[in-house]
Parts: structure tokens; sequence; C-alpha cells
């Protein structure tokens, strides 16, 4: 058999063997996730899905899909979100059963949040008890395994056979990749992967059961949103969850100019709009007194697919019904449930495009004319450096800055305290934004995943994390040492969990009690954990603590060196608490 595999990335080649005449049910899972050309599957081994495993291996050879071994669950969901995000593309996961999908499924919310298409893989003891091996098999079988992440993937399914393992995973494909998109989960009965077959049912033709074109509005709506904003005078845009594509970006920015139209981004959907450009407002997180003003006298504002439109609008007017003619394309109301609330606050549409984002654009772009007048130039405030004597969050973004003239970084996340005019956007893949379901641990998978899809692109993969986040995904540093994924991690690292001591403080001030105990429960000293030996120890470059000033800069100069040459690097800088 031959092995075409990615040397580049330190693959595990197996021994070549003889092709038997025996056929395994797993190995017709493994057909068609060729068939689809899934590049990797990142996964933490275990028996329930050792079928599966053998046919990555022995009948697949390691390649298309490469196996990418984690040390936990969640990091190997992290990994396949970082990768879509940055890549546009689905790749696949694999959980060991019951309690890998326990493990996974805080890393299955995010990207359920997030949008982002993936395939995981899970597996059961034998369905037909009689077959369980005791104990183990016991504990490690459910009645309804998909139904624990139900509520936050797009499709769940159980195949019983080779024919329905195929339309299992092309149905699983479809799903994901249709807009809105999100992950489905594809479980696998022990006893279906080991049963030995005759022969492999014919493999469908693949090309016929492709992703579908996706749906645009009515030509009514686009005409009528099209007359809103031509007739504005203030049009605002905002935007949010977009394709990553130049060509995409090229007709946000085409459809800005034409109108004229002030722009917002959010930091959470990543890099959407030149954050430099003079149409470009603000990031959107927390709107200054200028920035409010611009929104409160629009008289339209076109919402490209907002993550939370209700709530900015609530951020903007307050309680008031909003003045503004409202224009929302989005088909988020797909993917809306009852079980999360991620779909946020219910917002006003004058006009609703139920397209994605893209199609919302391309189409207004070509029904809008050019205005003659260009809006007025907006006044930009000088950013300073926040008054604290220590190190702080302000002084990692002016040294990668420095360090990263001439070289294309794709930054994959950045702390909570990190101020939106820190970097500027001018690429989409500057930016990719943030997890999605908010939680602590996505980011040193999801910088991994982001590293492997821009390998060799040029770009240079950096993550700026809290050291709270850092420590609950850390084993994903192995992993991209293992695959030789170069990335930098740049851990700003302010002890504690920051975030919950302001929530603390909050709820002492309503009480009446003292402010001086918010600290207690949250810090993460005595002792202080050594980041950059938990780097080493997993194969990668550990640069710190740096604690001066004069050291931060060459720091982060050697971690850039340390990726450019093709290694893995943490930086682990001691910042001040606080939010700039």
């Amino acid at each position: 058999m031959k092995n075409d595999l990615p040397r580049a990335l330190n693959a595990e080649i197996p021994v070549a063997s003889a092709r038997s005449g025996d056929i395994w049910g797993s190995d017709a899972v493994a057909e068609v996730m060729r068939a689809l050309d899934i590049p990797y599957i990142a996964l933490n081994p275990g028996a329930s899905y050792r079928g599966l495993h053998d046919s990555l291996v022995n009948y697949l050879g390691n390649t298309r899909p490469q196996m990418l071994v984690s040390l936990h669950e969640e990091s190997a969901v992290a990994i396949a979100h970082g990768y879509a995000k940055a890549s546009g593309r689905m790749m696949a996961a694999a959980v060991h059963s019951n309690v890998g999908l326990m493990h996974a499924s805080m890393a299955l919310f995010n990207a359920w949040c997030d949008r982002v298409p993936m395939m995981v893989f899970g597996a059961s003891g034998p369905m037909d008890a009689d077959k369980r091996r005791p104990w183990i098999d016991w504990i490690h079988t459910c009645a309804d395994q998909g139904g624990f992440t139900r509520n936050f993937t797009k499709w769940d399914n159980q195949p019983g056979s080779a024919a329905a393992a195929y339309e299992a995973v092309l149905r699983g494909a479809q799903i994901a990749n249709t807009p809105p998109c999100g992950p489905v989960y594809i479980n696998l009965d022990v006893a279906f992967q080991e049963t030995k077959l005759g022969a492999l049912p014919p493999l469908p033709q693949i090309e016929r059961y492709g992703v579908p074109q996706p749906a645009t509005a009515a030509p009514e709506a686009f005409k009528a949103a099209a007359a809103l904003l031509q007739g504005a005078q203030r049009p605002v845009i905002v935007m949010g969850r977009g394709s990553r594509t130049v060509e995409a970006w090229k007709r946000r920015i085409a459809l800005a100019e034409k109108l004229q139209a002030y722009v917002v981004t959010d930091l959470r959907a990543g890099a959407m709009f030149p954050t430099d450009h003079p149409l470009h407002v603000t990031c959107g997180a927390r709107l200054t007194e200028q920035e409010t003003k611009i929104l409160q006298e629009a008289d339209v504002i076109l919402s490209l697919d907002c993550i939370d439109l209700g709530g900015f609008l609530r951020m903007v007017y307050g309680r008031a019904p909003a003045k503004a003619r409202i224009i929302n394309a989005s088909c988020d109301v797909y993917s809306h449930r009852g079980w999360s609330m991620e779909y946020q606050m219910l917002a006003p549409a004058d006009v609703h495009l139920l397209c994605d984002s893209d199609s919302a654009v391309a189409a207004l772009g070509d029904l809008v004319t050019a205005r003659a007048n260009a809006a007025p130039k907006l006044p930009v405030a000088a950013l300073s450096r926040p008054n604290v004597d220590r190190l702080c969050i302000y002084d990692i973004a002016e040294a990668l800055n420095k360090a990263a003239i001439g070289t294309d970084i794709c930054l994959t996340r950045v702390p909570i305290g990190w101020n939106s005019r820190y970097r500027q956007f001018r690429h989409p893949l500057d930016h990719i934004g943030s997890d999605g379901g908010a939680g602590l641990g996505s980011g040193p998978g999801m910088a991994v995943g982001a590293a492997l899809a821009l390998k060799d692109s040029g770009r240079t993969v950096v993550s700026v994390q809290g050291d709270g986040e850092f420590l609950m995904g850390a084993t994903a540093v192995w992993t991209a040492v293992r695959y030789r994924i170069p990335c930098l991690t740049i851990v700003s690292n302010n002890g504690g969990y920051y975030n919950d001591e302001v929530h603390q403080e909050n709820v002492a001030r309503a009480r009446g009690r003292p402010v001086e105990n918010k600290w207690i429960g949250q810090k993460l000293t005595d002792p202080d954990v050594d980041l950059a030996m938990m780097a080493r120890s997993q194969g990668a470059v550990g640069i710190g603590p740096v604690k001066e000033a004069k050291d931060l800069g060459r720091a982060i100069e050697q971690g850039l060196e340390a990726v450019r040459a093709g290694k893995v690097c943490l930086v682990d800088v001691r910042v001040a608490p606080g939010y700039e």
C-alpha cells in the first residue's frame, strides 16, 4: 500500500502490509472519510473505537485523514475548531465512548456557539448486551449516547451497517458545512466496527452528495434593504460572522465604501474589516461616548450576522426602542433551540435577510450605488499606556507589534483586557476571533489547529492567552511539538482568575462587605506555576517568566524566531491584574 503521508507533520508511518481479503465494518467509515478528503483527525485513543483506529492505520495508511494524537479530548476538538476557523474547512476528531464525549463536551459547545463545522466520531460498547465484556463495556455504553450533546450539535447518528455508515458520514458532512455551520457527532457501535464483511458496498458517487449552495433571501427583501441603505443619511454596518476569504473581505470593504457607512466590528468574530480604515469605528466590545453618539445618530443599521444584535442595540439605546431602521442579514435562526440561550437577545428587524452574511454583502453590493459625498472623517484619540508600575497587556501588544514588523501574524486569541486598538487588522486572517462558548481551556488547542491550517502559508500563528486559559489546555502543546506545528503562545499571566475578582468585588460592594477579600479563592500563586518549564517538558521552547520591560521585547523576538525555525514556543509574561 502506497504511503503518501505529509512528512512535514512527522506522521507515524505504518508498516506496509499486503491487503487481505478481510473487510471490517470500520473500514467502511474510513473509506468514506478518505473519499471526502478529510485531512486530519485529532484524537485521544480509546478502546471503544479500536476498530476505526485500526482502519485509519492499516486500511488507509494513516493519511487522509492523518491522526493527530492529543492528550485530552477537549484539546482534540479544540484543534479541529481552530483548524476550521483558519481554513474554512472541516476536519475530524475522535473521542472515546461516553467518558471521552463528556471530556469533549465543552469544546463541542464552543464549536456550536461559534458556528464552526466539524465531524466528531465517538463509539460505544456493544449495543448487544450479550457481547459486552464484564464491567468495562457496560460503563462505556449508553442507551442514547448522542443525546448527551444533542443540544449543542447540529445532528448525530449511530449507524449499524456499512451502507448506513456511508450515509451517516456523507449526511454529517453536508449538515456540518451548511450554514449556519456546526459540529456533528457520529457514534460507532463496537460490534459494528468489528464485524467482518464479505465486501464493502459500492461507495456512493461522492460528488452527488456535496454541500448545497447557501440559501439566499427573497429578491424583494434584498430590494427593500438596498432601498433603505441607499436612502440613509447616516448608515452603519455592524459586522459579525463571515468567511475569511480575501474575496469576501474585499466585498465588505467595497460595500462600506459605496455606502460611505461607518463600520463596527467584533473582536469575538475576528478580523472582518480593516481596523485602520477611515470608516472603521470600533471593535464594539466597549463603546466610547463618541462611538455611542455615532451609532445613536445612525438612521439605518445593517447587521451582518452580528453575534448579539439585540445586546448590541441595548448597549447603544439602553431600553429605548432602536431609532434606526434595522436590516438583519443572518440565517442563524436555523440553529436556535430551547436548551442553550446562545441565540442571544431577540433583536428588532425592519428587513430580515434570511441568508449568510457573505451572500448578503454580495447581493447588496450589486444593488446599491456609490455615494457622491464621503462620510466625515472620524477623530482618532491617542492610545496611551495604562498607569501601572508592572508590565501590562499594553506592553505585550507593543512588544509584539515591534517584533512582528515584516511578519504576517494570525492572532488566534487575545485576553479579556485586550484593547481592540492594540493591533490593527488588515487581512481576514490577522485575527480569527474567540472560541464562542466563553469557557476556559480552548485557547491552546485552537492555536494548534489554526497553526496546522496555516502551516507553510507564510503566516505565523500567535495566541495571547491568560494563565487560567493556558493551564486548562496546556497539554495541546505536546501535540504541536509532536507533529511539528510551529506556533507562539504568549501567556498574559496575572497570577489568578482576575475576571472573577472583578465579580467578587462588585458583589462585596453591593453587600457592604470588604472588597479586600476579592482575591481569596482566585489566585494561582504560592506556588507560582512555571509555565515555561511546562512548555519545555513537552518539547517546546519555554521563555520566562518575563517580569521587566527591558526583557519583554527580546523575549517575544526570540519566540517569533523559534517559530520561524519551525518550533513551538511559549513566553510567560507576568502582568499586573486589571482591565485596560
